[in-house]
């Protein structure tokens, strides 16, 4: 179940989320009813989530890119208790940006 997050805790939130992830890949998704589905990432390492209030911005910074979302609307995340599984980011125009985190594949020792 998806929790939405109050604006007074964006940036607390995703600074401390960030510092304890760990590696994760991403996945971002923006649906909205003009566009459909679209990928606009495909699990990319991920190097962290922010929240600027000075520029009211989210970002998503993987590993060659950013994921920038001005002057979101609404933050919802899903996690348990070891790890977050998803944000969803609801921008000015209604799309949402579904940010999916999901762990490495890792790989049997030789």
């Amino acid at each position: 179940m998806a929790l939405k997050l109050e604006k007074s805790q964006w940036r607390e939130y995703f600074d401390s989320v960030s510092k304890v992830l760990g590696a994760k890949l991403v996945e971002v998704d923006v649906t909205a009813l003009k566009l459909g589905d679209q990928v606009e990432v495909e699990w990319l390492p991920l190097i962290g989530l922010t929240y600027d209030p000075k520029d009211d911005v989210m970002a998503v910074a993987m590993e060659g890119i950013e994921h920038n979302i001005p002057h979101p609307k609404e933050i919802y995340v899903e996690q348990d208790v070891e790890t977050l599984r998803t944000v969803e980011v609801v921008d000015p125009s209604g799309e949402h940006h579904i940010v999916i985190l999901k762990d490495p594949l890792r790989l049997a020792a030789a």
